[in-house]
């Protein structure tokens, strides 16, 4: 208690103590994320909000001081405990006011931010000078930047543009020690030295700490169409997938929504999707305007030769924020069905994608489980999402169960058990399904070669 105390006399003394958060309550607040955990197991020694890279220093070196975990926070959307007091405690470091765009260089086509910066909101600001920046999340209006590095973002369109990593060119990033360290350049290539971007790309804050990103921009497509089209079954669907790609058509997105997903956001965000069907292709064309005729001419004729039973498609912003807006929807919607949901996010080779739908279907039914499926399945990647009663003993043993079940079914179709989601502290027991032993070892040489005293966001991945 004597530590703590002088800790938080440390910390308010070199920060404006408004940005020091001690009570109960407000360490309550931050004791939690998306994970949806069932317990609330540790809670934080503090909450620290900070406004500049210096005021991270001095933060990261009082932590060093005391030996106090940091745990870096942004919007705390993460859904696998990325962003949570460990059993240690410590503090949590918060990034919502470090949100500034600090340049958009158009003749560059790059960006500088903080990493406190809403991810919905830059990619608004990057679009008013004709650029782009693809990674989106579904949770892009809230989530940040660098929230999306540390977990490696995806979202809908990676299956054409890829996830974060690759718009990634620059990081300043805090050590465990206070010392900066730049990973980057300024320059679209760079083959100087080890890639240091991707590496913290995706580390989850157990490396470094991100006080501000340099990223790549792309020209932004000129149009942009979204099609939804309906399959009698999960099979057709996925197959269809394929076939797309066979005749050399390059989407922006191709994401799936199984029945049960199409039925619960129908129910509660009404989008006038068609319920009957057993699953459905959410397929996105963008580009020059002259080329999104012909896309959507050899896109319709693949899919009725793949027996799409019904396609509805965007003629005006409206209705494709509509079909959007559905698929988006589909966690909340869940989460409407009982008092607590969980999500997933698994992904296999896309030639065992298939049987990874199906294969799931089948270990929730035999645990007795709603599960509602929805996925980027360009990439192979499926995000199961099941709601349940954590109140409800047999129910959450029963989920145990059928989570341990699908990562083995992923592994057995040699897949990972994350595409874009991270590892945090809910998955950590499950990567040596699928991360060889060696590479784990070399993993655990790094933490320790960055981070020797174990004080960025200890007990996360490993």
């Amino acid at each position: 208690m004597l530590m703590k105390n002088r800790l938080l006399s440390d910390l308010k003394k070199n920060l404006s103590s408004s940005n020091v958060l001690e009570t109960l309550e407000e360490r309550y607040v931050y004791a939690q994320d998306a994970s949806n955990r069932k317990h609330m197991e540790n809670l934080p020694d503090a909450v620290v909000f900070v406004e500049n890279t210096e005021q991270v220093q001095k933060v990261v070196k009082l932590a060093n001081k005391y030996k106090t975990p940091i745990i870096c926070r942004g919007a705390g959307t993460n859904v696998v405990g990325a962003c949570i007091p460990a059993k240690t405690g410590g503090i949590i470091l918060n990034f919502s006011k470090m949100n500034k765009i600090i340049e958009i260089n158009s003749e560059n086509m790059t960006a500088k931010v903080e990493p406190g910066v809403i991810l919905g909101d830059f990619q608004k600001e990057v679009e008013k000078s004709g650029l782009f920046y693809p990674p989106d999340p579904s949770n892009l209006a809230v989530s940040t930047i660098g929230g999306s590095i540390a977990q490696n973002s995806g979202g809908a369109k990676s299956f054409k543009y890829g996830t974060t990593k690759d718009y990634i060119i620059d990081l300043k990033v805090i050590t465990a020690d206070g010392t900066i360290l730049k990973t980057g350049s300024n320059t679209i290539k760079n083959a100087t030295g080890y890639n240091l971007n991707t590496l913290f790309a995706g580390s989850e804050g157990t490396l470094g700490i991100i006080a501000e990103a340099t990223l790549k921009l792309i020209p932004k497509p000129q149009e942009k169409k979204v099609f939804m089209a309906y399959f009698d079954t999960v099979k057709e669907a996925v197959l269809t997938v394929n076939s797309i790609i066979e005749q050399r058509i390059f989407p922006a997105t191709i994401d799936f929504m199984d029945k049960n997903a199409i039925q619960t956001v129908e129910k509660f965000y009404p989008a006038n999707l068609l319920t009957d069907k057993e699953a459905a292709l959410v397929i996105e064309i963008d580009g020059l305007a002259c080329a999104l005729e012909y896309q959507e001419k050899v896109i319709t004729e693949i899919l009725k030769q793949n027996n799409a039973s019904d396609i509805q498609s965007s003629h005006d912003d409206k209705e494709y924020n509509r079909i959007w807006k559905a698929r988006r929807s589909s966690m909340g919607a869940c989460a409407k069905l009982k008092p607590n949901v969980t999500t997933d996010d698994v992904i296999v080779p896309r030639e065992n994608l298939a049987e990874l739908v199906l294969g799931i279907r089948k270990i929730c039914e035999k645990y007795n489980l709603i599960v509602c499926m929805v996925g980027h399945v360009g990439d192979g990647s499926i995000h199961p999402q099941i709601p349940i009663d954590y109140n409800n003993e047999d129910e959450y043993k029963r989920y145990k169960l059928a989570k341990s079940e699908i990562y083995n079914l992923t592994a057995e179709l040699n897949g990972i058990i994350s595409g874009e989601h991270g590892i945090g502290a809910e998955k950590r027991e499950q990567l040596p399904k699928v991360i060889n032993s060696v590479a784990l070892d070399y993993m655990r040489q790094i933490k320790k070669t960055f981070d020797p005293n174990n004080i960025l966001n200890p007990y996360k991945i490993f």
